[in-house]
């Protein structure tokens, strides 16, 4: 055999995807991934540019798409967040773009973006403050029918993915500003119908995954001694922008299902305060109406 022919016999040989998908599961368990199954399929289908449905339908990899794929199995093992990885993070019917500098958002966000959604009528104004990838402000854009949608983001560097993912999505405004300035968006101050906000709630010093604790940014995860140190302030905000009526649902810790809903009662400017599980039966949000 000619030497170059054996050079492109060796470039054609495939390897199974049924025993690579084994060794990345294999892989990705013993370095702790909470779903080596799921990210192994989900990083495969990345590097052949199909969904993950339809990984069914290829039985091999080339050279270079199993090579490709090893790295990005190694990456993750090293608790890479899978949509660093991905370039992307699933969130409703969005795909959001994300990497560093920028909190990845959890699918347990989902439920107050979908409260959210339902309580916006048609031409309403809603805000999402702390914005990050806009993935709660753009869902209510996407799914519901708001007059206005304005997203609230302090980093740079977060503010640099929600102009990206907000790009497709002309009628939401993108604002920088900090969420404890009372100022804040004062031009709307008793104007806003649905206010939203998943701030920093985790209590400084709680330990967290390694995807979280080297990956998320630290001002975006943790509110302080208590957690509740953005959250305060927060709950005052959305009394100043909400018309008579409106309403407001914050994401927080589990450990806040008395703290936060007792804060908004605080206030004594909202009614019909309520807590809600996520679907683990944890405390995730409070909602409230203001009076």
């Amino acid at each position: 055999m000619h030497p170059d022919s054996e050079d492109t016999s060796r470039a054609s040989v495939r390897t199974p995807l049924g025993p690579a998908l084994a060794t990345a599961v294999a892989d990705l368990s013993a370095a702790g991934v909470e779903s080596p199954r799921v990210d192994a399929e989900l990083l495969a289908a990345h590097v052949l540019g199909i969904s993950r449905g339809r990984l069914l339908l290829i039985d091999s990899l080339r050279p270079t798409e199993l090579s490709r794929f090893t790295e990005l199995v190694a990456e993750r093992a090293r608790r890479i967040p899978l949509q660093h990885l991905l370039g992307t993070a699933a969130f409703r019917h969005l795909e959001l773009q994300v990497g560093d500098g920028v909190f990845v958002p959890r699918p347990e966000t989902e439920l107050l973006a979908g409260w959210g959604i339902a309580q916006t009528a048609p031409g309403s104004t809603a805000v999402d403050l702390c914005s990050g990838t806009g993935a709660i402000a753009l869902s209510v854009a996407d799914e519901a029918r708001p007059g206005r949608v304005i997203a609230v983001e302090r980093s740079p560097a977060a503010l640099a993915y929600l102009r990206r993912n907000a790009a497709a999505f002309p009628g939401v405004e993108v604002v920088e500003g900090d969420v404890t300035d009372p100022d804040l968006l004062a031009e709307l101050h008793g104007d806003v119908d649905v206010l939203l906000c998943n701030p920093p709630y985790v209590p400084d010093g709680t330990a967290v995954p390694p995807e979280v604790a080297e990956h998320d940014p630290a001002e975006a995860v943790f509110g302080g001694a208590d957690g509740l140190t953005v959250l305060r302030p927060v709950v005052a905000l959305a009394a100043t922008l909400l018309k008579p009526g409106g309403v407001v649902g914050i994401e927080h810790d589990d450990v806040h299902g008395e703290a936060v809903p007792a804060l908004l009662r605080a206030d004594g400017r909202f009614a019909e305060v309520t807590a809600h599980l996520d679907l683990s039966g944890r405390p995730r949000y409070t909602t409230a109406r203001r009076t």
